[in-house]
């Protein structure tokens, strides 16, 4: 069986990446919603449906293990999924997210008082990474800052045009003086390099955590580990595909990738 990794559109692919290189002998489906990227601005409802389909099309192809590569998805409806969705369709089946190890992530380096989240409007407004983070330091101030445009310039090869943008959503994080910042979005894997020039302080990239964090839980849950198949395989579909699309597929995952389109139900 294989291990599925979704995401709204085709940020995820950096996480993909980054994970088939870490776990190679793996057989990986990757899923793009780009029919309806981006997530950030709809309502919870409606992410829930949207990750439902990509949850049917994925455990109908054979995956044992859904990653939600994408933290709107995983803020909105990773919970939901898992008590409500996984029970009533697919039991024997998992689903993980990207919220709750970048949000532990945060604890993995030099002690942290004051942290930025750089998320999307709706990942923002879930809370959902001042409440894991708090979970976990109380003391930890988390200073949001939603980024909507980031989204749409990334999937629509406007990197060009990021650096007044972000340089505008990166002030209020400076002007708190945080000492760490959270890209809490998988597309912004792509701008982690810019983030980095622009604030001085640890920056946390999911392409960077999500491959070691999934290498740990495969080795505590060997009875799931015992079902995937290792045959190397990779498959990569999306919703829609353009000539922009596929030029960016290649830039975030490598040459190799060819986008197949599909339909969800």
């Amino acid at each position: 069986m294989w291990i599925g990794l979704f995401d709204s559109g085709l940020g995820g692919l950096a996480i993909s990446k980054a994970v088939i290189d870490r776990l190679p002998l793996y057989d990986f489906l990757y899923l793009g919603d780009t029919k309806r990227v981006p997530y950030g601005s709809r309502s919870q409802e409606t992410i829930h449906e949207f990750v439902s389909d990509a949850l049917t099309f994925l455990f109908e192809h054979d995956c044992q293990l859904v990653i939600l590569a994408c933290n709107t998805a995983s803020a909105e409806a990773l919970r939901k999924s898992q008590q409500e969705y996984l029970p009533r369709n697919y039991p024997d089946r998992r689903i993980l997210g990207v919220v709750i190890p970048t949000a532990e992530s945060v604890f993995d380096g030099p002690q942290t008082s004051r942290v930025g989240v750089l998320a999307t409007t709706s990942t923002v407004e879930s809370n959902a990474y001042p409440r894991e983070i708090s979970l976990r330091g109380p003391n930890v101030e988390v200073i949001q800052e939603p980024a909507p445009l980031l989204v749409p310039l990334i999937e629509n090869d406007g990197l060009k045009y990021v650096a007044p943008v972000l340089e505008d959503y990166l002030e209020p994080l400076k002007s708190a003086n945080v000492e760490a910042v959270v890209l809490g979005c998988t597309h912004y894997c792509l701008i982690k390099d810019e983030v980095r020039r622009r604030i001085d302080c640890r920056v946390i990239s999911q392409d960077e955590i999500i491959p070691e964090k999934l290498a740990v839980y495969l080795r505590r849950h060997p009875e799931i580990d015992a079902k995937l198949s290792k045959l190397g395989r990779r498959r990569y579909v999306v919703t829609d595909c353009t000539a922009s699309y596929s030029k960016l597929a290649k830039r975030l995952a490598g040459d190799e990738v060819e986008l197949e389109r599909v339909v969800l139900r």
